[in-house]
């Protein structure tokens, strides 16, 4: 999911210990959090989920609750929001590694390809159709 905007407002030096904090939510929800990684504008979580909690539920908690954490920690001038909505993608035990390793380089992949660019490809590769008006909020018109 991506920041409200898409403005850049993750910075390097916050990012470990947003990372803790929400890998803390997802363990406080029972599931597991297999990686996290963010640039930015936008994070990436690969989560392993039980059937005791819906996607949307487990997300929203991790958005308001890490949202709260930024804002506490006055981290960004006025108030921060993650965007509305986020991208989900099932992948199976044979590509978590790969998956894995994607997260993993995400600093080095957003220097080829813009987050629009990544998304886009990920829905078209995944055959989802939509229409690119409601995909996001761009702080830029394209």
């Amino acid at each position: 999911f991506a920041v409200k905007g898409r403005q850049s407002l993750l910075r390097e030096e916050n990012k470990e210990e947003l990372h803790k904090y929400i890998t803390g939510i997802v363990r406080n929800n029972n599931q597991k959090l297999l990686r996290i990684n963010s640039v930015q504008d936008h994070i990436h979580l690969l989560l392993g989920l039980k059937p005791d909690i819906s996607l949307s539920d487990l997300v929203r908690d991790i958005k308001t609750n890490s949202s709260r954490f930024i804002n506490e920690k006055q981290w960004v001038k006025g108030k921060f929001h993650w965007q509305e909505g986020f991208g989900a993608f099932s992948y199976s035990q044979s590509h978590l590694d790969r998956v894995i390793q994607y997260i993993d380089q995400q600093q080095e992949h957003h220097r080829k390809k813009t987050f629009k660019e990544e998304y886009l490809a990920l829905l078209d590769n995944f055959q989802i159709k939509y229409d690119t008006r409601y995909v996001f909020e761009w702080l830029q018109k394209e």
